[in-house]
């Protein structure tokens, strides 16, 4: 039976016309499926259904989300990471309630950084939050001074300084938020010369968020992204005592921010 598939051009030209037209015609679709977005059940005999294409270095994986949760794309991703998020949806691999990773391309070169996930309140409504923060200075490429240059070099991309936590960031072009799986994947970057995204941050292990993180990225469908240099928010356990950190970094000016659409899934 014919599926109500949306399979964009990009993902087309991965997979092949042969490939998108047996998709279509429902010969190699599933009809249910698990919204690799939301988590809840789709039928792409009944509802518009995008087709979201993971490829790795070796690796590509196609999954199936609601065409109202996400659009059909290609998501450049690790192999490590692809491995990991096939590993997640057969449960062979735990989640840490904290990634820490390493990410492809940092601003400043390659640096181990910690990103905590919670929920923000800006105007009395809930939004889905990420803090970033090095364990170690971040300096600027072809330096090596002691020097912390984490700030200014993601101004340079974009951020904006935070001096009041009761504000909402400014959107962020080209960047976007990764939720695979129902589990954060990655924060992506626009591409080199205009290419495809590529993750700034990506997880080793998928990071499990709340269903409460998940169902205000689903409905907002973009992500508050905070970042702040090593030693500055630390690991808080509990989502009142990161506000509190993240309004004194603010009111220290050691905090930038941006607002970025959720993307993949």
């Amino acid at each position: 039976m014919p599926r109500m598939l949306d399979v964009s051009d990009d993902v087309r030209a991965e997979i092949g016309d042969e490939e998108a037209e047996l998709l279509l015609r429902g010969e190699t679709a599933p009809g249910s499926y698990d919204c690799t977005s939301c988590r809840t059940p789709g039928d792409s005999e009944r509802e518009r259904t995008s087709t979201v294409l993971f490829v790795g270095d070796e690796t590509a994986v196609l999954a199936f989300a609601h065409a109202t949760c996400i659009p059909s794309q290609v998501v450049a991703v690790s192999e490590e990471q692809l491995q990991g998020a096939v590993r997640s949806i057969t449960g062979d691999s735990p989640s840490p309630d904290l990634a820490q990773a390493v990410p492809q391309s940092v601003p400043g070169g390659q640096a181990v950084l910690g990103i905590t996930s919670g929920l923000v309140l800006i105007g009395g409504e809930l939004y889905p939050a990420l803090v970033v923060e090095p364990t170690a200075p971040i300096a600027r490429p072809g330096t090596s001074g002691p020097g912390d240059d984490f700030l200014p070099l993601l101004i340079e991309q974009g951020f904006v300084p935070v001096t009041d936590m009761a504000s909402l960031p400014s959107a962020l072009s080209g960047w976007s938020v990764l939720l695979a799986m129902g589990k954060l994947h990655a924060v992506l970057q626009p591409g080199p010369n205009g290419g495809s995204p590529v993750a700034w941050w990506q997880a080793h292990q998928a990071l499990p968020v709340t269903e409460g993180w998940r169902a205000a990225a689903n409905r907002s469908q973009k992500v508050l992204v905070y970042a702040a240099p090593v030693g500055s928010i630390g690991q808080q356990p509990r989502e009142d005592l990161l506000r509190d950190a993240l309004d004194k970094a603010a009111a220290s000016g050691l905090l930038v921010a941006a607002e970025l659409p959720l993307a993949g899934t």
